[in-house]
């Protein structure tokens, strides 16, 4: 008997838990379902921000696409739905401009903002205008994509040693041989470096490529070819 009352006991506070629990439910249906809702509008605004992102991404290529087809185009007669050309040069500068000035200005802070600058930069270096290809070289090498800032760094040390601004140019490339990225690797750096100083410190610059010869082929040819003009030896 006692066997009995105790099973039937357990099973009636089994039971009193199951109502118990019922009832807190039942009381807190609603806020529940508004923490349920909540939760949804999140993931919904998650997919959806995805989704915006990816598809900004999208426009942001296919502007950047065009712009680089108008960069490439040829001058000259003659077209198809294949090739850009333009009849003059001046024509293509200004279209090119264009395109790439509206990306950049439009997309700030993006990778292909970033490109349509660099870019820019080139461009203005081309013409001549090399104050403002230094200033567009040292706002994307500041921004924040470390392979992009590379490339515009080295062309920014290349413009500086067109100027003989040998210190400012040696500066950066000590900087891009430190922290080297996968567009601008340490040996591209140290061959520019070395190249820099073949004139005013040959030995240095010996020092610095000569360790190079037996790299890869690539590196290995331009490191010889930059030896081969260095004074001296």
């Amino acid at each position: 008997m006692d066997r009995l009352t105790r099973k039937e006991l357990k099973t009636d506070r089994f039971a009193l838990e199951v109502g118990h629990t019922v009832e807190y439910i039942g009381r807190h249906r609603r806020q529940a379902m508004i923490i349920g809702g909540i939760a949804l509008v999140m993931i919904l605004l998650g997919v959806g921000t995805y989704f915006y992102r990816q598809r900004q991404h999208n426009i942001r290529q296919a502007e950047l696409r065009d712009a680089l087809r108008i960069y490439e185009a040829a001058v000259g007669p003659g077209s198809s739905d294949f090739i850009v050309t333009f009849p003059t040069q001046e024509e293509k500068a200004k279209a090119v401009t264009k395109a790439l000035t509206r990306l950049a200005s439009q997309h700030p802070g993006t990778d292909e903002g970033s490109i349509a600058r660099y870019y820019l930069g080139v461009l203005a270096n081309n013409e001549g205008s090399l104050a403002e290809a230094r200033k567009t070289f040292e706002e994307v090498g500041e921004s924040g994509n470390k392979a992009y800032a590379s490339v515009a760094r080295l062309s920014l040390a290349q413009l500086y040693q067109a100027q003989g601004k040998t210190a400012e140019a040696e500066k950066l490339l000590r900087s891009l041989m430190e922290e080297p990225t996968i567009l601008v690797s340490k040996e591209q750096a140290t061959i520019a470096l070395g190249g820099l100083l073949a004139a005013s410190r040959p030995e240095e610059a010996r020092k610095l490529l000569e360790p190079l010869r037996t790299e890869r082929s690539a590196v290995s040819r331009s490191a010889i070819s930059v030896l081969s003009e260095i004074p001296g030896k």
